[in-house]
């Protein structure tokens, strides 16, 4: 029997973090691979009593079809929240998504034609790049740095006519795969080119609860209200395994993203949806959000100082976070992640290269550590591993 796959079928690749994943379930090797939440953090005791109460008060709705914007309560929940972003929405721009990651899949389903430009910060979240690719969009990558996307940049590359963009995709807080946040200076500038030109805007802010010190600016949504898909999740604060999340659209997109949703699964699981709702009605975000940053900010603190340490005279740069799950190295001249990985799983650590990150010409000498899922003990064990393999590499040249 011979399968006739669609052009779009051929176009999708394997997750480059998914396959390094599986080296890293070796016994022994230290990863820094993986962007999965500390399962430290997750409030298993507060789910299971969620999960009881749910199941005696409401059993028979919770393992029923529902609605496929999702259960009112928790819209209503998400757009209380999301004043905190600067955003004033409705409930009724709510859509729960089954993981921030169907949205990426219904925005791409209903703004990406094949032929037409997307723009992507350089570098930019590999999932994403996953969810548009098999729509076929000439995805360009717009110049970026420590302080967020160049507007100048942007503006240059928004387009005209047939050629204009139909989106920059722009995850402004704790960015995957770099780490960086966006200063307020340049979230103006850039709402300020979107709107002067029209450019929708995609913001994915999946890390925006996890700072360390201080929240970040107002997003980048409240801005250009009517402009602007916004994509949070429930994974980084609660329980990846729920695959819950949402996005909020303003109403001249939201019916169409809405009937994607409803081709793709109908909607998200309801008995989540509710579970979710109960543990977060008593304030439990409060309380529990700020556990997660200061484990965050230690395990990071530690990998920075293990960084000043070990590499010390190697030639290496990386940036250092505010928030977030991420760093971000640069290897020296001549240096490359990938030949790298394979000395350093030899040693027992492993990571992600940054050329996964790229929609175009890739940087092959950057790479993302993730610091979450290690203990100090393991971020120091790793350093010195990861620095012994460079000095190998280096030595070989």
């Amino acid at each position: 029997m011979q399968w006739q796959m669609a052009q779009r079928a051929e176009k999708m690749n394997p997750s480059v973090i998914r396959e390094i994943l599986k080296v890293t379930e070796k016994p022994g090797i230290i990863s820094f691979a993986g962007g999965l939440p500390s399962p430290q953090t997750f409030p298993i005791d507060a789910m299971r009593e969620a999960s009881e109460r749910v199941l005696r008060d409401d059993g028979k709705a919770a393992l029923q079809y529902a609605a496929s914007e999702g259960y009112a309560p928790l819209r209503e929940w998400v757009a209380q929240d999301l004043l905190k972003q600067g955003m004033n929405v409705s409930p009724d721009q709510v859509l729960i998504t089954t993981g921030s990651q169907q949205g990426l899949d219904l925005v791409a389903k209903i703004l990406i034609d094949a032929g037409s430009r997307i723009l992507v910060e350089t570098p930019t979240y590999l999932g994403a790049l996953q969810a548009f690719t098999p729509m076929e969009p000439i995805a360009v990558g717009v110049n970026s740095d420590d302080h967020g996307v160049d507007a100048a940049d942007l503006r240059a590359k928004v387009g005209t006519g047939a050629h204009k963009a139909r989106f920059v995709y722009l995850l402004p807080n704790f960015q995957n795969p770099t780490g960086r946040t966006m200063t307020e200076e340049r979230r103006a500038a850039v709402a300020q080119v979107a709107v002067e030109s029209g450019l929708p805007i995609i913001e994915d802010n999946p890390y925006g609860d996890l700072w360390f010190d201080t929240p970040p600016a107002p997003s980048l949504s409240s801005r250009h209200p009517e402009g602007s898909v916004y994509l949070g999740s429930f994974s980084k604060i609660l329980a990846p395994g729920l695959r819950l999340g949402y996005l909020v659209a303003p109403p001249a997109l939201y019916p169409k993203l809405l009937q994607a949703k409803q081709a793709a699964d109908l909607h998200t699981p309801s008995f989540n949806q509710r579970v979710v709702a109960e543990v977060l009605k008593d304030g439990f975000i409060e309380r529990h959000v700020p556990t997660i940053r200061a484990l965050y900010k230690q395990q990071c603190e530690a990998m920075l100082a293990a960084l000043d340490r070990e590499m010390a005279g190697l030639g290496l740069t990386w940036n250092r976070p505010v928030g977030g799950m991420f760093l971000w190295v640069q290897l020296p001249k001549g240096l490359k992640a990938i030949p790298l990985l394979s000395k350093a799983v030899e040693k027992g650590v492993a990571f992600v290269p940054g050329s996964a990150f790229y929609a175009g010409d890739a940087d092959e000498s950057t790479l993302r550590l993730s610091f979450v899922t290690a203990t100090v003990d393991q971020i120091n064990t790793g350093m010195s591993a990861l620095a012994a393999a460079i000095r190998e590499s280096l030595s070989g040249q």
